[in-house]
This record gives C-alpha cells, sequence and structure tokens, in this order.
C-alpha cells in the first residue's frame, strides 16, 4: 500500500502541555513570555488575520479563568480564556477550511476551543449542583460544597472508508453542500469497542456487515471536542440499505470516480470532503491501495 501523508487540520501541536506544572501551586516560570488565545462559541479573536496574542496576561480581570495549555518551542507560555460578547471573533471552521492559519496555530486552537467550551458548560458540578471552580491550570474542575472534581471529556467518534472489491462507499447528508459525499461516522457509544462501534454504524446506515477493521489516523475534531477515530474495513456484500433517517444517499464508487471528485472534475458535480477533514486521508488512502 502506498504511503498517504496526513495533511489534514487540528494535527500537530508545537506545545509541551507541561502536565507536571498542573498540580503545583505557583508551578508555571514567572519570567516566561505569555500568549493567549481568546474563543467564544466557535470563534477565536484574530488580529491582521491571526491569532490576537497582543492583550498581556496580567491585564485580565483577576476572576477571568484563565486555561493553561502548555509551553512552546520558545519557551514562552500559551493559555486560553472565554472572549467576552464585545469581542468581535471569526469562525473556526471558516479558518480550518480556508487555511488563513498556520497549522500549528489551528492544533493549538483545537486544544483551546474544546477546553474552554468544557469549563463554559461544566460551571456547576454535576453530582450536587453547586458552582464548582477551575483547578488544575484548567484541567479539573472542583466543587467545594461536596468535594467533587470533574475533568475535561473527549467524544470518540469512528470514521470509515468501507471498499469491496476495488470499490468505495461513500455517502452524503441531506445538510451538506450540494453534491459533496464522505466516509460513514457515528459515535462510539458506551460498552463498545471500535470494531463493534464501526460494524454497527456501517450496518445502521448502510445495511452492510464488514469485516478487517484496521487502524488509519485520528484527527482531534473541536466542534465541541470530538477525536475522530478514522479506520479501514471490508464490507462482506454490495447491496445498500439506507436508513433515510441517517442518510440521503450513498453508494459505490469506482476509483475513477473518487478521484474526479478529488480533483473537482467529477462529470455530475460530485466532490469528495475537504483535505482539512481525516474524510479526505481516508478516501486518498483507499485509493492508494
Amino acid at each position: 500500500m502506498s504511503q498517504v501523508k496526513p495533511a489534514f487540520a487540528f494535527i500537530g501541536s508545537p506545545l509541551n502541555r507541561r502536565a507536571e506544572w498542573r498540580t503545583k501551586p505557583n508551578s508555571l516560570p514567572t519570567t516566561s513570555v505569555k500568549y493567549c488565545v481568546w474563543i467564544r462559541g466557535d470563534g477565536v479573536k484574530l488580529r491582521n488575520g491571526q491569532l490576537d496574542l497582543s492583550m498581556p496576561i496580567e491585564k485580565s480581570p483577576p476572576d477571568r479563568e484563565m486555561i493553561f495549555l502548555g509551553e512552546d518551542l520558545q519557551s514562552a507560555l500559551w493559555f486560553a480564556s472565554h472572549a467576552d460578547t464585545a469581542t468581535e471573533v471569526e469562525p473556526l471552521r471558516g479558518l480550518m477550511q480556508q487555511q488563513a492559519l498556520p497549522r500549528e496555530h489551528l492544533a493549538i486552537l483545537a486544544q483551546a476551543r474544546s477546553l474552554v467550551h468544557w469549563h463554559e458548560t461544566h460551571g456547576y458540578c454535576a453530582k450536587c449542583g453547586n458552582k464548582s471552580v477551575i483547578s488544575d491550570q484548567g484541567y479539573r474542575r472542583h466543587c467545594p460544597a461536596c468535594e467533587a472534581d470533574h475533568f475535561p471529556r473527549t467524544d470518540p467518534v469512528v470514521i470509515m472508508a468501507i471498499r469491496h472489491q476495488g470499490r468505495i462507499l461513500l455517502g452524503r447528508q441531506a445538510s451538506w453542500p450540494p453534491g459533496m459525499y464522505s466516509t460513514l461516522a457515528g459515535f462510539l457509544e458506551p460498552g463498545e469497542t471500535i470494531e463493534e462501534a464501526v460494524s454497527r454504524e456501517v450496518f445502521e446506515e448502510a445495511g452492510l456487515r464488514i469485516n478487517n477493521v484496521t487502524y488509519a489516523a485520528s484527527q482531534p475534531w473541536p466542534f465541541p471536542a470530538s477525536l475522530m477515530i478514522g479506520v479501514m474495513a471490508e464490507a462482506e456484500n454490495a447491496e445498500i440499505k439506507i436508513d433515510h433517517h441517517e442518510l440521503e444517499d450513498a453508494r459505490w464508487f469506482e476509483p475513477a470516480d473518487v478521484q474526479q471528485m478529488l480533483d473537482h472534475t467529477h462529470p455530475e458535480g460530485f466532490v469528495a470532503s475537504h483535505p482539512y477533514a481525516i474524510a479526505n486521508y481516508l478516501i486518498k488512502t483507499c485509493l492508494a491501495v
């Protein structure tokens, strides 16, 4: 199999997360340069088209929650925080699709956006309902009332390229842009292995039984906090039975058709997933087999 180099978004962070500094009071170096990325919803604050790192941490309100992201190769410390409603932000999805930011900054933003969202939605204890407080530099929330601790979560999603006799299975949802097809995907449920989740999702959405599940790659997906687990698999049969509650369409594509979709030259106007997504990588890996 030919090697396909991953080129999707949100991977390749330059930060050392310095987990050993999180639980020790006053452990962060006081003389280091400090940067902060400002997040609101799915948006990020920019300045002149790049991350706005100009606001000194020291000038932030004392009650503002600051989340430590890590230390970069120049020993600068990076943080993330919630931007107030008066702050103008740019949608992270748009920045990703336009490749408007350096790859390493997109990777930092994946970490920042997921953590900020978690803190925004977990300000109260899930056990007793009292207000919790930030701890461990942003990697824990503690409830002073009942002593419960809560930790940031990541939701695993399986995304799979399915093959059968040289053809590739691609589907589309009704909400997607016209003509766009991609690999199937779905959340991993409690008590499932990755392989079991792949088998269940493919059967539920397309009525196909599969085997030979093999890991390919993974991608953080900060909308709000998922991990896309990319795999390859083989279908045991070719008869598709679409669940129209999940998919608008699903079909087998010949390799030549898929290449045209990647090149935006398909005669019917079909296109494949954007290169920022792991689905694009899985499709290209299928063609390289």
